[in-house]
C-alpha cells in the first residue's frame, strides 16, 4: 500500500528562523517600537527643558519684582536720612518731617496694592481685624472696633497684615 504523501514540514521550534512572510511584520513592529521610544525620550527631554526654562523665567520675574519694590522704598529711605541729618534742629520740624516720611511709606504700600486701614466704629471683621483687647464701652455698639492699636494693610483678599484692634464687648 503505497500512498503518496506530501513532504511534511517540521513544526517551528524556538530559535528557528521565522518564515519570510513573518519577518517584515516583526521588523515593522520593532521599528514602530523604536520610534515610540525615541518620541518618548524626546518628550521627556522637552519636559525637562521646559522645567528649566520656567525656573529661569520665574527667578527673573522675582528679581524684577524685588528690584521694583526696593526701588519704591528708596525715596522713603532718602527722606529718613534727611530727617536724621536735621535731628539737632527744631523738634517740631523733625516731627513734621518724620510724619511726612510715614505718609510717604503708607503711599508706597498703597501703590504696591496694600492700602492702610484704621477705621474705628466699624463692625469687627475677623478677616480684616485681629483682636488684642476687649473693652466695655457704653456708647459703642457691641462687636465694633473701639480702638486701632496697629493699622492693617491690604484690601480685597490681598492682606499684608490685619489691623490689631480693641473691640467693644456686649453690654450686660
Amino acid at each position: 500500500m503505497a500512498t503518496e504523501q506530501e513532504p511534511m514540514t517540521p513544526p517551528e521550534q524556538p530559535g528557528e528562523t521565522p518564515s519570510p512572510s513573518q519577518v517584515p511584520e516583526a521588523d515593522e513592529q520593532a521599528a514602530a517600537l523604536d520610534e515610540m521610544r525615541d518620541r518618548w525620550r524626546r518628550a521627556l527631554a522637552d519636559l525637562d527643558n521646559l522645567r528649566k526654562r520656567h525656573a529661569k523665567e520665574l527667578e527673573r520675574v522675582r528679581a524684577e519684582e524685588r528690584a521694583r519694590t526696593a526701588g519704591a522704598w528708596l525715596p522713603v529711605l532718602d527722606n529718613l536720612e534727611r530727617a536724621l541729618a536735621h535731628s539737632d534742629s527744631d523738634p517740631s520740624a523733625v516731627l513734621k518731617g518724620v510724619e511726612a516720611v510715614r505718609d510717604q511709606a503708607v503711599e508706597v504700600l498703597r501703590g504696591l496694592g496694600y492700602p492702610r486701614y484704621e477705621e474705628t466704629g466699624v463692625p469687627f471683621d475677623p478677616t480684616r481685624h485681629e483682636v488684642v483687647g476687649v473693652v466695655d464701652t457704653p456708647d459703642a455698639e457691641p462687636n465694633t472696633v473701639a480702638q486701632v492699636v496697629s493699622p492693617g494693610y491690604g484690601a480685597d483678599g490681598k492682606q499684608l497684615r490685619p489691623a490689631f484692634v480693641v473691640v467693644s464687648k456686649r453690654q450686660e
